[in-house]
C-alpha cells in the first residue's frame, strides 16, 4: 500500500473520531446551561402603588427552577416572602413576581434550585431608595372643590338681579352639595408569569447538529475501511 493511501485512510479515521467527539460535546453543552446561576436575576419595582419583586430566568434549556425570596437583616433571614414559586426558563427570559411591600434600601436574598444549582443570586437584591406610593399611578377624579364652591356662591347673587329663579339654590345651612366623584381607575396589580415554556430552547438544534456530526463521522470511517479492503485484494 502506498504512503498516500495510508495517509488518506488515517485522515478519514481521524475525521470520524473528531466528528463523534464534537457531537458528544455539543449534546452535553445543551444541558449545561441549567447549572449556571448567572442566568437568573432579580429586581424590585412598583406596580399599582405596591411593591413587587421580579425574578427572571434566562435558561435556554427549559429547566424548571424553584425560587424562594427572603428578607435579610445583617446577613440573617428575617422572614420568607410569600411561598416558593417555580419558573421554566427560556432564552428570552421567563419571569415570576412576589408581592412585597418593601422598605427603601431593604435587602433580599433570592435562592435558586434547578438541576445542579442550589445557590443564591449574587449579589443580594437591594430595593430602591424611594418607596412605592399609591397616588403615583392613580388617575385624578372628580371636579375641583374650588369650582363647585364658586358656582354655588355665584348663584344667589345672580338670582337677585333677575326675575327668573336660579337653576339651583344653596342647601339650608349654607353647605354646598359636593360634586360627584369621578370613576377612579385603579391600576391592575402585576401578575406572575408562571411556567413559561421553553419554546425558544436551543436543545433541538444542538441535538440535530450532534446527530449530523455522528452520521458524518461514521460514514467517513466506513468509507476508509471499505477502501482499505479494496486495496488489500
Amino acid at each position: 500500500m502506498s504512503l498516500s493511501r495510508r495517509t488518506a485512510r488515517r485522515s478519514v479515521h481521524a475525521l470520524g473520531v473528531t466528528a463523534a467527539s464534537a457531537a458528544l460535546a455539543l449534546g452535553a453543552a445543551g444541558y449545561a446551561f441549567a447549572d449556571d446561576i448567572g442566568l437568573f436575576s432579580a429586581s424590585a419595582s412598583c406596580a399599582g402603588g405596591k411593591g413587587v419583586i421580579t425574578v427572571t430566568d434566562k435558561d435556554p434549556s427549559g429547566a424548571v427552577a424553584e425560587v424562594t425570596v427572603f428578607l435579610e437583616n445583617n446577613n440573617a433571614d428575617v422572614r420568607q416572602v410569600g411561598t416558593a414559586q417555580t419558573v421554566t426558563g427560556t432564552a428570552k427570559g421567563a419571569t415570576i413576581s412576589f408581592a412585597e411591600d418593601w422598605e427603601p434600601n431593604a435587602v433580599y436574598r433570592i435562592h435558586i434550585e434547578s438541576g445542579e444549582v442550589d445557590e443564591d443570586i449574587d449579589p443580594f437584591l437591594t430595593a430602591p431608595a424611594k418607596a412605592c406610593k399609591a397616588d403615583d399611578t392613580a388617575t385624578p377624579s372628580g371636579t375641583p372643590s374650588g369650582t363647585s364652591s364658586a358656582t354655588a356662591s355665584a348663584s344667589p347673587s345672580e338670582s337677585a338681579d333677575t326675575e327668573s329663579p336660579a337653576p339651583s339654590e344653596p342647601s339650608a345651612g349654607g353647605e354646598d352639595t359636593p360634586a360627584p366623584a369621578g370613576n377612579d381607575v385603579q391600576p391592575a396589580a402585576q401578575q406572575s408569569n408562571l411556567a413559561e415554556t421553553g419554546a425558544s430552547s436551543n436543545t433541538g438544534l444542538i441535538v440535530g447538529v450532534a446527530a449530523l456530526l455522528v452520521v458524518l463521522g461514521g460514514g467517513a470511517v466506513f468509507f476508509g475501511l471499505r477502501r482499505r479492503g479494496s486495496d488489500d485484494r
